[in-house]
């Protein structure tokens, strides 16, 4: 074979194997650089992912595990809200007068109509309290316990509820309400959500504590000016002052975040 011929395949076969390596070193550089920009990211978004955790929005509602009480609560609520709902009225109305805080039934059986009365959503599970219910407790509960939590709730619903039909009970016996007031139809758990509310407005910041406060009062105060039913609006701002004269025996109780 003539040199030249032999020069010429030998060239042709470096610039063959150079531009292969080339292609292979770029191709390999380009791979890296993906990698390294893709790890980039991930390390970019590593904070907000941890931010993320340590907010945690699931722990805003109840568990089994980590707000027993409140969750326990809620399904009776909810059942008895389904039942309200799709169950023959005349029986849920029979149920629910049975249940009812009057001035007849305080008179003859207190714990047992105190009791069963917060077991009934007036308004069923859309009613603002509904909610309410569930992101208070759940946060209350979290931060002091369920024992805690239930005898502040017990505590609002049990005093508001004297405080208002008791009144009632002495203006029919001095003949300034008529007879049929002492069986003035009452249940549901706002007062037990409005001492909540201000139980846990105890343990928040001090900026937060003002805004839940102010937020929740003014609610109440528009609801009192609206006059439609005063007594219970009025029952209502005593429950959650209930709830402010809680914070010495709350404060520094907490047993810190609930699995």
């Amino acid at each position: 074979m003539p040199e030249e011929v032999v020069a010429g395949a030998a060239g042709a076969a470096g610039v063959s194997a150079g531009a292969s390596a080339g292609i292979g070193v770029s191709v390999g550089a380009g791979a890296d650089a993906r990698t390294r920009a893709g790890v980039r990211d991930v390390r970019a978004g590593l904070p907000g992912l941890r931010r993320l955790r340590r907010l945690r929005p699931w722990r805003l509602l109840p568990s089994p595990t980590g707000t027993p009480f409140t969750f326990g609560y809620a399904v009776v609520l909810l059942l008895t809200s389904l039942f309200a709902e799709y169950g023959d009225p005349s029986l849920v109305a029979s149920l629910h007068q049975g249940s009812s805080t009057d001035v007849a039934h305080l008179a003859d059986r207190p714990m047992f109509v105190l009791v069963a009365s917060a077991l009934w959503i007036a308004g069923g599970v859309t009613s603002p309290y509904a909610i309410v219910f569930l992101l208070v407790l759940t946060a209350l509960e979290r931060r002091v316990g369920g024992l805690r939590t239930a005898g502040v709730f017990l505590l609002g619903h049990a005093v508001a509820t004297l405080a208002t039909e008791v009144p009632v009970g002495l203006s029919v016996l001095a003949g300034h309400l008529p007879g049929s007031s002492a069986y003035r139809l009452d249940y549901g758990i706002s007062f037990g959500v409005a001492a909540s509310v201000g139980a846990l407005a105890g343990l928040l910041t001090p900026w937060l504590r003002c805004v839940v406060l102010a937020g929740f009062g003014w609610m109440l105060v528009q609801d009192l000016i609206a006059f439609t039913d005063p007594m219970t609006n009025w029952g209502h701002l005593l429950a959650l002052v209930v709830g402010v004269a809680t914070w010495p025996l709350l404060r520094g109780r907490g047993r810190g975040a609930a699995a």
